[in-house]
């Protein structure tokens, strides 16, 4: 009588579909309104989740998904680390 573990479901910025929380990217913003690219998942931070594709991240960028999300705007720089993020993972 084993149980199974419960899997970490995470809702998608751009597709807006429900999936495991290990096959999204995590954009965090910190206390001091710093934005990264978590690619560990654990870093401390509210964190935003995007399917790792350019359709998706389009999708999220000209929807303003992550502007909502964290209610403030956001700088180009971390829109450029996540396109290279996404851009390393589809070659």
């Amino acid at each position: 009588m084993g149980q199974t573990k419960k899997v970490p479901m995470r809702q998608c910025l751009g597709c807006r579909e429900m999936k495991n929380k290990k096959d999204l990217i995590r954009i965090i913003k910190t206390k001091e309104n710093e934005f990264f690219v978590d690619v560990t998942g654990k870093k401390n931070g509210r964190g935003a989740y995007i399917c790792n594709s350019m359709e998706c991240f389009c999708q999220a960028k000209k929807s303003k998904a992550l502007e909502r999300s964290f209610k403030m705007t956001i700088p180009d720089e971390v829109y450029e680390a996540l396109e290279k993020e996404l851009g390393g993972a589809d070659e």
